[in-house]
């Protein structure tokens, strides 16, 4: 893992460190892995953010001030802006060895994403400009720093009486994609209060046994995604129709036959939510012919 070495983000000249590019929520790789730039080959930048110290090298991120920077697919030879949600199943595929990838990927489209979004004071309304490597915003009219925010989004695979697990399309979704119930948390409740809240409010499910599963930063645009368990005893279902507009309990014998004939797309790898599926699954689940557009 990347040492965020926050001591050392007022300190360190971004200029001279090798960096990460990222714009747009795309990141520069070539071959399943991220790529880091040596100042001399870093087109001109826009933005710069410390990412932290990897062994004895410090690392940074760049937003590019060209915006088609990396976008042609021979601009720039076998390297090219891959958006994340890409470029996260192929991290996965490289097991624990993509596992610093995902981290400098995510950090540095997290944070990237919180500049572009954010570059006026909430407050009066003025320019701020970055301060302390990019991680703040400084508003000099209030004196006040602006910090990145995270919005936690919860996530859950039930299962029934019989073992079968949920799956559940969300209207907004490309057709046939299916995954586990999820929201965000609203203010004032906790991660449980969140999840047994969403599940009654998308399906009318009393959930039972519930427990926690793991968390994946989710910076789309940013979110980290809190994973869980949970049970019913009454599997029959109502959906709202307004954010869930299919649903299906499925056992661990139709799984496969369902993604092979196109009537499921599973979630895609490198997510927690199919690290959840096959979890309950026993191992990797068939892929898809042809995978389609990634959702949540």
């Amino acid at each position: 893992m990347v040492d965020r070495a926050a001591e050392r983000r007022d300190i360190v000249d971004l200029a001279t460190l090798d960096a990460v590019v990222v714009r747009g929520g795309s990141v520069l790789a070539a071959g399943g892995r991220v790529l880091t730039l040596e100042p001399g080959d870093q087109p001109e930048a826009e933005l710069r953010i410390y990412l932290g110290r990897d062994g004895d090298r410090d690392l940074a991120a760049i937003v590019p001030a060209a915006p088609g920077f990396g976008q042609d697919d021979d601009g720039i030879g076998a390297e090219r802006m891959l958006p994340l949600r890409d470029l996260l199943g192929k991290l996965a595929a490289r097991g624990d060895d993509g596992a610093k990838d995902r981290e400098l990927a995510a950090t540095a489209v997290a944070i990237a994403t919180w500049h572009a979004n954010h570059p006026r004071c909430s407050v009066c309304g003025d320019p701020t400009e970055p301060r302390k490597g990019g991680w703040t915003r400084w508003c000099e009219r209030d004196q006040k720093e602006h910090y990145p925010r995270t919005d936690p989004a919860v996530i859950v695979a039930i299962t029934d009486p019989e073992d079968r697990i949920l799956l559940a399309h969300a209207a907004y979704w490309s057709a046939r994609r299916f995954s586990h119930l999820a929201g965000y948390v609203e203010p004032g409740e906790s991660l449980e209060q969140a999840v047994h809240r969403e599940v009654a409010e998308e399906a009318s499910l009393t959930l039972t046994d519930l427990a926690y599963v793991g968390s994946q930063p989710w910076p789309f645009p940013a979110s980290i995604m809190v994973g869980f368990t949970a049970r019913v005893e009454h599997p029959a279902f109502t959906l709202d129709q307004e954010e869930i507009s299919e649903a299906m309990w499925v056992t661990r014998e139709e799984l496969p036959g369902l993604i092979a004939d196109g009537t499921l797309i599973p979630a895609p790898p490198g997510s927690i939510a199919r690290r959840m599926l096959e979890s309950w699954f026993g191992g990797p689940v068939p892929d898809p012919s042809r995978q389609g557009p990634v959702d949540v």
